[in-house]
């Protein structure tokens, strides 16, 4: 038995963030993890492998649709999946030992095993008991399933089955259109799947930006993907090799069937609490199976949640912040974290980022707004890439100037969000990120430029 300041429980990057946090502010701190490696879902079988391969087979695409455009004449690649899936592992390894290297060099102490909480101040791993004055529960998310769907992981699988799939299948149906869903989908449409994504809502990537879902799903079609939307999923009949897929559509209550090779499950997840014990101690659940807490605190004194465990979007450096502001707050310092301004991201080609309010939200508010629009295809890196599908959005207060919100669809969205999310956080105005000189020719030009339209006007449209 060992006595420590702060027991984290979950390595993922809630968990690692939050327990290197604490060491850097002088608290002794262990990490309870029983997996093999550290990181989590992300590191291990989500965020990490699952962007080794779209960044793969965008490489694929751009070999066989790009590089005859640029002058470039090469073979027909040919997809080594062996290989493919083992650049995969390299990746993930990468980063695993990556941690495992942070804990050794801020003294945390890795407690191997799966936890549970048998009274406040204790955690117990395996046959030990460990004492701690703050217990942080940081245990993730898992997938979630549909009634009449059984996952078995080889036929019909989540993520977690889809990253490690032992041959490329001819047909998949993808049930759900969000982010995971469209990722894995993108993914296998590029090594040649046959692509259907069956969707119970009549939009893509529902909560974003309306005319991003459009745009986005217009251009998921171009590189042949299938949507059936309005659909709901009765079941999955399986034999041993194949699938059947009986959904109803919900306009008109009409059945119909799928057959695959393979059915990816991206439903969506749930928090993962399983054995930790914390309804014998009195923590209180909302209905929806997340810990309740108060600035990341529970009902009970000395235990914290964040993370996936808690309210708010299931997105890592969500919980990254939350670990951030948990160790602070331990700390005696003042955690924070401006929901406000967490961006959120999909890794397809072109890719999709969003940071704060949507147009439909604002509509809701009855707030005045004003809405400054660019295209890619005015962008000369973007035309010089073959990057111009897409746009960049920037939603910003009629009266202030005051930015409220931003939705880009195209190049490197990801990377180009964050100087909105910059200017967010210090309450910046469109005329703020208009007036600032942006080098030329980069993708991060159309930013500006959407600033500019929210005022006299784009120069380039």
């Amino acid at each position: 038995m060992a006595n420590y300041d702060v027991i984290i429980i979950g390595s993922g990057p809630g968990g690692y963030v939050c327990a290197i946090r604490c060491a850097q502010l002088g608290l002794k701190t262990a990490c309870v993890e029983g997996r093999e490696t550290l990181g989590g879902t992300c590191l291990n079988i989500g965020c990490i492998p699952s962007k080794a391969l779209l960044h793969a087979t965008e490489m694929l695409h751009e070999t066989e649709h790009n590089f005859p455009k640029m002058g470039l004449k090469v073979a027909k690649p040919v997809v080594d999946w062996k290989a493919m899936l083992a650049y995969k592992q390299d990746t993930i390894d990468a980063n695993t030992k990556g941690i495992e290297f942070l804990f050794k060099k801020n003294k945390v102490d890795w407690l191997k095993g799966w936890a549970s909480v048998p009274e406040a101040g204790k955690v117990k791993v395996g046959d030990e008991v460990h004492e701690a004055k703050n217990i942080v529960i940081a245990s993730g998310s898992e997938p979630s399933s549909l009634p009449g769907v059984k996952v078995d992981e080889k036929i019909v699988v989540t993520s977690t089955g889809a990253l490690e799939l032992p041959k490329i299948p001819k047909k998949m149906v993808v049930i759900g259109a969000g982010v995971i869903g469209l990722e894995l989908g993108s993914v296998y449409n590029r090594l040649g799947a046959e692509v259907t994504v069956v969707e119970y809502l009549d939009v893509v990537t529902p909560g974003m930006d309306g005319e991003v879902q459009k745009t986005f799903q217009r251009l998921l079609k171009r590189q042949g993907l299938t949507f059936i939307m309005g659909a709901a999923v009765q079941k999955v009949e399986t034999t041993k090799t194949k699938a059947k897929v009986t959904y109803q559509k919900r306009k008109d209550d009409s059945t119909d069937t799928l057959d695959a090779d393979v059915v990816l499950v991206a439903t969506g997840r749930k928090p993962f609490t399983d054995g930790l014990g914390l309804d014998a101690i009195g923590v209180e659940m909302s209905e929806r199976g997340q810990i309740k807490t108060d600035h990341w605190k529970t009902n009970v004194d000395g235990i914290w949640a964040l993370g996936d465990v808690i309210d708010g979007p299931m997105l890592a450096h969500k919980a990254e912040d939350e670990g951030m502001a948990v160790a602070e707050s331990i700390a005696g310092q003042a955690g924070h974290v401006n929901y406000g301004v967490i961006p959120s991201v999909i890794y397809t080609h072109p890719e999709v980022s969003t940071v704060g309010q949507t147009e439909d939200q604002l509509k809701d508010e009855g707030r005045d707004y004003k809405v400054g629009k660019f295209s890619f295809m005015g962008n000369g890196r973007a035309k010089a890439n073959f990057a111009g599908d897409g746009f960049v959005k920037i939603l910003a207060d009629k009266e202030t100037d005051r930015i409220l919100g931003a939705h880009i669809i195209g190049p490197m969205a990801g990377d180009l969000i964050h100087e909105v999310c910059v200017a967010m956080e210090f309450g910046a105005a469109a005329e703020d990120l208009a007036r600032t000189c942006h080098a030329h020719p980069t993708y991060s030009e159309a930013v500006r430029e959407a600033a500019l339209a929210c005022g006299d006007g784009p120069i380039h449209s």
